[in-house]
């Protein structure tokens, strides 16, 4: 397939890569051209502009950091959401708000275009292997125009429904979960150091009592091994808590969890901690309360 992508951060980049080795021809456009021109190396098309990068594309990927990048590149001087042309897919595999893929969603039918929501679940290292989960939402012909592309980035998709916002929904709640499993994991191993237990025998032993959850096991090792490199960075988990229950509030739901964790990722970025690995992040600042921790 001809497609576009835009946007070539640490979640970006493995996918294009993923794209190009399943044989598709790929235009990349990114910010910082450094980023694009290190894949034309390795066989995408780096261009100047988003909207070169979407020209002619049958589908026109975006993965950009935020809300406020989606809105500068779409919406913004010279936005991409007029160089689209009529029946051409956006696919929006990024972190959005409901109220932003609500609108994205709008405005693409107003000019006869396409738009399903996919974003996806996993790290870094999980999209250069090609295993992430795509929660995708939108209509069923546009979802299996889709397919071909997001077939070499996973091991599953998950239908969610027929309004993509759903799918960005589900992303968020998603997230808030993994919030509160970094939370709990930081918290119990940080008890447990407190105690004189080393925080991976009792990692060890409690997921294999209750839990043989391997996302747990991999987020431990993140924590208790970190990478040189991070992955997401708590900024960007409190930016998915606040959607979550900016989401959750419009719909009448107010999450006390939510609330909760709000003010430790807040705690955490005024102790420093807000650009750095969002596990490891977090596990340090929890350590950095705990007085009785050698």
């Amino acid at each position: 397939m001809r497609i576009g992508f835009i946007g070539l951060g640490k979640m970006g980049v493995p996918m294009v890569r993923r794209l190009l080795g399943a044989g598709h021809a790929v235009t990349v456009w990114n910010r910082s051209r450094a980023i694009a021109d290190a894949l034309a190396g390795e066989g995408a098309l780096a261009v100047a502009t988003p909207a070169e990068a979407a020209k002619g594309q049958e589908i026109v990927f975006s993965s950009l950091k935020d809300d406020a990048a989606h809105e500068e590149v779409f919406f913004g001087a010279d936005g991409l959401i007029d160089k689209l042309e009529p029946g051409q897919l956006h696919l929006s595999v990024s972190t959005l708000s409901v109220p932003l893929s609500k609108r994205f969603t709008k405005e693409h039918a107003k000019r006869g275009q396409r738009f399903v929501g996919a974003p996806v679940f996993g790290r870094p290292n999980i999209a250069a292997e090609g295993r992430l989960w795509i929660a995708a939402a939108g209509a069923e012909a546009y979802i299996a125009k889709a397919r071909p592309a997001l077939a070499p980035l996973s091991r599953g998709i998950t239908v969610v429904g027929s309004e993509p916002w759903q799918a960005h929904a589900l992303k968020l709640g998603g997230n808030f979960m993994i919030a509160s499993m970094i939370q709990t994991l930081s918290e119990a191993m940080v008890f447990a150091r407190t105690q004189g237990i080393e925080p991976g025998t009792f990692f060890e032993t409690v997921n294999s009592a209750l839990f043989q959850s391997p996302f747990y096991e991999a987020y431990a090792k993140v924590m208790l091994n970190p990478p040189e490199k991070p992955g997401a960075t708590i900024h960007l988990g409190e930016k998915d808590v606040r959607l979550f229950r900016e989401a959750g509030q419009a719909a009448g739901f107010e999450s006390g969890l939510g609330a909760f964790l709000s003010e430790e990722l807040h705690r955490a970025i005024a102790a420093g901690f807000g650009n750095d690995d969002w596990p490891v992040s977090t596990y340090r600042a929890v350590q950095s309360l705990a007085v009785n921790v050698s």
